[in-house]
């Protein structure tokens, strides 16, 4: 797919046009007090959007489509028109972590839905109080949009468990496991039933995508911390999955960045290939 806009705005830029007509801003941060915190304090303007019940559809049984599976297209739809969301808006997203928990979500959302001018804050909530983009405190609403979001089907690829497994052990597709790399080797796994990953997958943890400061790097160091181990692989078989299909879109949104075509999200991820009875493997095994 063809970025029509850059996949990240910087905050200088941001205060800029922060509060021009057919600009939204949304807080996608998640966790625990996400929506404490957003009230206590959110970029001015920007409306809060909850990860688990606006971007995605969670399951009672977590093996089916991992922890946070995708809506339906009809759903999200309707769930942009709620936000008061326009093909012709200039969406703007940030999140507390960098953008390396929802917002790279709804980023990778919003232009599979067709959406042309959507962007991720560079650096997220820091960046913007560094740079004094106006904080305020509270809750902000945004007025529907008066006709319906035109999506009808998701246009980047996803990918399903079984068709994983097949996959995995061809020499022609290449597997990314996203996690952390204790996770990725069985050491840990705070969050889901087993540790380990998926046989064949390499691991290049998200958080390699940003420097010390919290920053993606620039294009051409994300350039060439993918092109060798994408040497030879056609970007349709280059399958990314984390734990739950969340951070996976902040190495999406990295490549995006780095010019690089997006590869294939597999929105089950670990949370699902583990409770499938699937084959497991470990670096410490």
């Amino acid at each position: 797919m063809i970025m029509k806009t850059l996949p990240l705005i910087e905050a200088a830029e941001l205060l800029d046009i922060y509060n021009q007509p057919g600009v939204l801003l949304f807080d996608v941060s998640n966790g625990p007090n996400a929506q404490a915190n957003y009230a206590a304090e959110h970029i001015a303007g920007a409306v809060f959007v909850d990860l688990n019940t606006q971007l995605a559809d969670i399951k009672e049984d977590v093996s089916n489509g991992g922890r946070h599976p995708l809506p339906a297209i009809e759903t999200f739809a309707n769930t942009l028109t709620t936000l008061g969301i326009y093909k012709t808006s200039r969406v703007i997203i940030y999140d507390d972590k960098n953008g390396s928990n929802a917002a790279a979500r709804f980023w990778w959302m919003l232009i599979s839905a067709g959406h042309e001018q959507v962007q991720v804050l560079n650096g997220g909530l820091n960046a913007a109080k560094k740079h004094g983009v106006p904080i305020s405190a509270g809750t902000e609403t945004t007025v529907p949009a008066t006709e319906p979001y035109p999506a009808d089907i998701w246009l980047l690829p996803t990918i399903g468990i079984n068709e994983v497994e097949q996959l995995s052990q061809s020499p022609d597709c290449l597997v990314v496991d996203v996690r952390d790399k204790d996770r990725y080797a069985g050491i840990s796994e705070p969050i889901d039933l087993v540790a380990g990953h998926i046989p064949g997958a390499i691991n290049i943890p998200f958080t390699e995508n940003l420097d010390a400061e919290g920053m993606f790097l620039e294009a051409g160091e994300l350039q060439d911390k993918y092109q060798l181990p994408f040497a030879g692989i056609a970007p349709g078989n280059i399958i990314v999955h984390c734990g739950s299909g969340v951070t996976a879109c902040h190495t999406l949104l990295a490549l995006a960045h780095a010019g690089m075509e997006i590869p294939i999200l597999y929105v089950g991820s670990w949370s699902e290939w583990s409770r499938n009875g699937k084959e497991i493997a470990a670096v410490n095994r």
